[in-house]
């Protein structure tokens, strides 16, 4: 099987992922920079991890990463990234497309695609009422509910999870875990329920060992600039206990090693995501060998309350939570290993990759 994954560049990664690539050479080199930070790597599959001859892996929305291709196989200086993605996969004689990037290629762009491509996967997991994914053989994600709303629109909709990147194994082995609780995640307007609980918990700061590794939306960025400040947006502002534990966002193997120096991480799913539950970060705190304490609601399969992870009903619950953890180390400790033992099984990357290949039955 030509497997051909298309990914995005998440835009607070940006900064790091042109550190990582200022000394890389040629297309290559630059995509084998960003794997091996393992950046999303829950999500990539088996053979581009394994950098099989099969396997194609690119960001299309990488202006930089693609130009580097295009410049090397004779396409026009002015090539939109909708051309250059278009005959990567041509050139690569694509038989199965896996689009993580479906809202910039969507049914439009599907339709494009040469004869050689047989199967067109996307992957989706947030609302997308403006979308158009119909010409998708599938569209997957690991939420029931928003995959129910896929089916509604007469979609081909199916259940796809992320996986365990072996590569944390390294990292949950570490028993040096200064941080007791540790929260890496994004804060904006649309983080109304995760606000709620971060204030609470930052308020035990005096007694608890706390950082927050936030990824400030821009409105908040602008909100607590001094200008800022002049204006109305005083909602949009941390408070003053989650400034207090506050320190910059990290991804990739800086995430890895964070989670590996904690204890306990908090999790906190955003508005929009209703009842189910899974974002990736549980997949990371479980495969980095912490705790996963995150908040009460409908989760994937091995992911179960008091035995692989623990769930909170609101910020005091929360807060109470964390109290009793630390006081019981010995309990901590199991659960956090019982929740690494799962998902390093049950969702490996050959796991994932078998389920991958049933979609296209």
């Amino acid at each position: 099987m030509r497997l051909f994954q298309n990914s995005a560049v998440y835009p607070g990664y940006r900064v790091r992922l042109a550190q990582l690539t200022r000394h890389c050479v040629g297309f290559a080199a630059h995509v084998g920079a960003f794997l091996d930070d393992r950046f999303g790597a829950p999500h990539f599959l088996l053979p581009v991890l394994a950098r099989e001859p099969s396997a194609f892996f690119t960001n299309g929305d990488d202006e930089a990463l693609q130009r580097l291709w295009a410049a090397g196989h004779g396409l026009a200086r002015d090539a939109s990234l909708e051309a250059i993605l278009l005959a990567q996969i041509e050139q690569h004689r694509t038989e199965v497309f896996y689009n993580m990037d479906p809202l910039r290629y969507g049914s439009a762009f599907v339709r494009q695609l040469p004869g050689c491509v047989k199967r067109r996967i996307a992957w989706r997991a947030a609302p997308s009422p403006r979308a158009d994914f119909a010409a998708y053989d599938r569209v997957v994600c690991n939420f029931p509910g928003i995959l129910d709303g896929y089916r509604e629109r007469g979609w081909h909709a199916a259940y796809f999870a992320p996986a365990h990147d072996p590569e944390m194994d390294a990292y949950a082995a570490n028993t040096e875990r200064p941080i007791d609780v540790i929260f890496v995640g994004g804060y904006s307007r649309h983080h109304r329920q995760r606000a709620e609980i971060l204030e609470a918990v930052a308020g035990q700061r005096k007694d608890v060992n706390l950082v927050f590794h936030l990824d400030r939306s821009r409105l908040t960025k602008l909100a607590e600039s001094m200008p800022g400040r002049l204006l109305p947006l005083a909602k949009h502002r941390r408070p003053p206990h989650i400034r207090a534990v506050t320190a910059d966002p990290l991804f990739g193997r800086r995430l890895y090693q964070a989670l590996s120096r904690a204890r306990i991480v908090l999790n906190g799913a955003i508005d929009m995501a209703g009842n189910d539950r899974g974002n990736m970060r549980c997949f990371e705190a479980m495969g980095c060998g912490a705790l996963l304490l995150s908040d009460d609601g409908r989760y994937p399969d091995g992911l179960v309350d008091g035995q692989t992870m623990l769930t909170y009903r609101g910020a005091a619950d929360a807060v109470a939570k964390i109290a009793a953890l630390l006081t019981s180390p010995a309990a901590l400790a199991d659960i956090a290993g019982a929740g690494h033992a799962m998902v390093r099984s049950r969702y490996s990357k050959q796991d994932q990759w078998d389920k991958f290949r049933s979609l296209l039955d």
